[in-house]
């Protein structure tokens, strides 16, 4: 037995036998139904990113003003409707974890820490190095060349910023002038309880909230689409009745009002054409025209030309006849 713990050959068919044994069954892990599985996952997971990826083209629906809207438009719309399951939840565990992260964890003060860690030990093995062996070990894990941002994909990253501000700027006029009004009223709606919430809840919970409304209430509409719409049917019925009625009371009461406002403009009217005619037909304002005749100058005997005095001492000069 010591001959055989002693010879090499033996060791070595050991070695080789453990080695083999440990390949088959990394091989039969590697080959069963979990290791497939996670296999399918990631290809379907890294199938939906690329679709995502992809949907990234501008609309050919523009705004109301006619203005193209941005690539984003497209993007956000795949990734909260939920076409693509896996890369929606994986962007929603990524925000989640985001605000956790930056509620609960110091970030720039580990960044700080961090930095001072990094340094220090660059610093030490540069001092260490060039001590003791005469050249520094920071010197020797030194690039050859340093990394640099090509040009391409910094104009790249400015483009996507620059539509990614576009985005919101255009959204956020989009709700403000009610070019959706389903949208601008629940904006509203969202803001009215944000208002009376930030009272209460922190700014982290609010984003919480309206991170979670936002990536499930498509995704709840989705899965419940006929039931959804049926009760919107039913209360935009409802909403519709309602407001038929509203019209056609308001219709009757500007009818009535019209009519009320006809009779008094009419009565105001005729009173006021009766105190014109009073005020023409009085003695004081009534001019009296001179009648009309058919008489002529000469049919009326001329005046006479000599003085009265003359006429009656010629009268005194003739007799009186005696009877």
């Amino acid at each position: 037995m010591a001959d055989s713990a002693n010879d090499p050959a033996a060791n070595g068919s050991s070695v080789e036998t453990l080695k083999g044994n440990a390949q088959a069954a990394y091989n039969q892990i590697a080959s069963g139904p979990v290791a497939q599985n996670v296999k399918d996952q990631h290809a379907k997971t890294s199938a939906e990113f690329s679709n995502l990826a992809n949907s990234r083209q501008t609309p050919s629906q523009p705004a109301a003003t006619g203005q193209p809207l941005t690539h984003y438009h497209s993007f956000f719309s795949e990734l909260l409707s939920w076409n693509n399951p896996r890369a929606s939840a994986i962007a929603y565990a990524t925000v989640v974890s985001l605000i956790f992260v930056a509620r609960y964890l110091d970030v720039v003060r580990y960044a700080f820490k961090l930095t001072w860690m990094t340094l220090g030990i660059t610093v030490l093995a540069e001092g260490a190095g060039k001590a003791i062996l005469g050249n520094g070990l920071a010197t020797q894990l030194r690039p050859r060349k340093y990394y640099t941002v090509p040009r391409e994909t910094l104009d790249s990253l400015i483009g996507d910023v620059h539509e990614l501000i576009n985005f919101f700027v255009i959204e956020s006029q989009r709700i403000l002038f009610a070019e959706n009004v389903a949208a601008s009223a629940v904006a509203a709606i969202g803001a009215f309880l944000s208002y009376y919430l930030v009272k209460i809840v922190p700014y982290w919970g609010l984003a919480l909230i309206a991170t979670t409304l936002l990536f499930f209430v498509p995704l709840i509409y989705t899965t419940n689409q006929e039931l959804v719409d049926h009760y919107i049917k039913q209360a935009s019925d409802v909403v519709n009745s309602q407001t038929e009625q509203l019209r056609q009371v308001a219709s009757r009461q500007t009818a009535q009002a019209t009519e009320i406002t006809k009779q008094y403009m009419g009565d105001y009217t005729a009173k006021a054409q009766q105190m014109l005619r009073g005020r023409s037909a009085s003695p004081e304002t009534t001019s009296k025209s001179a009648p009309q005749t058919s008489l002529k100058d000469s049919d009326f005997p001329q005046a006479p030309k000599e003085d009265l005095k003359s006429t009656e001492e010629h009268s005194e000069e003739e007799p009186l006849i005696s009877a």
